[in-house]
């Protein structure tokens, strides 16, 4: 935890001083965040399907959650393949230190008081994610802490229809072996992230339940 602390905070610097230069530059820095957390866990990743990724293509990125540890999977092995931004909920910005680097990286905070807020939120997003730049969520909305997958809320589906862009479908496979919803299960593990063939969503108007169900078989056909 000190060593995550502290790397947190350098990380948060480098933010600040690369975003005077270029905001792009600061994707960097969560890799290398992440990419530190892996090694010194150590973790090593396995990667599968990086081909499915078209270059240049903004995607809506959904994976499962098995655990804390998934964050360094995305950020370090995902975020080395695409750039994309995080959808968050809006309280997160208040946190010390990592809700202050989240809004200088530019990753997208949504506001749930209402309606009319939750829309101007999507709307701003998608000036954002244009020219490969993705968004990634957890349909889950929580981890899970085993290999099952939870069930896959509506919001996350109902943003890729309003964005209008591919869902891409990547699976995280033991990654609560790493660490479960404890600090003290902690341990060194191997882990799977396979990249899967986009959904497009224009294939699924009026069906939202249809394309819940083909996300969550393409997901679950590597968990």
């Amino acid at each position: 935890m000190p060593v995550f602390a502290i790397l947190t905070i350098v990380c948060t610097v480098l933010i600040v001083l690369l975003g005077l230069i270029s905001p792009k530059l600061t994707r960097y820095c969560g890799v290398i965040w992440a990419k530190v957390m892996q090694w010194l866990t150590p973790m090593p990743v396995e990667v599968v399907g990086k081909e499915n990724i078209e270059e240049g293509q903004s995607y809506v990125v959904a994976c499962n959650h098995q655990g804390a540890y998934d964050i360094f999977v995305v950020y370090g092995t995902l975020g080395a393949c695409i750039d994309f931004r995080w959808i968050l909920k809006q309280e997160l910005r208040k946190v010390p230190v990592l809700g202050f680097a989240c809004e200088k990286m530019g990753h997208i905070f949504i506001e749930r008081t209402s309606r009319r807020a939750a829309y101007n939120s999507i709307q701003r997003a998608k000036k954002l994610l244009v020219g490969g730049t993705s968004v990634v969520i957890f349909p889950e909305g929580t981890r899970s802490g085993k290999r099952e997958m939870g069930v896959f809320k509506h919001g996350a589906f109902k943003m890729a229809m309003d964005l209008q862009l591919p869902i891409l479908p990547v699976s995280i496979k033991d990654t609560y072996k790493v660490m479960g919803k404890s600090l003290a299960t902690l341990k060194p593990g191997r882990v799977t992230m396979t990249i899967h063939k986009p959904i497009d969503i224009t294939e699924y108007e009026e069906r939202r339940d249809d394309l819940i169900e083909a996300v969550r078989s393409s997901i679950a056909s590597a968990v």
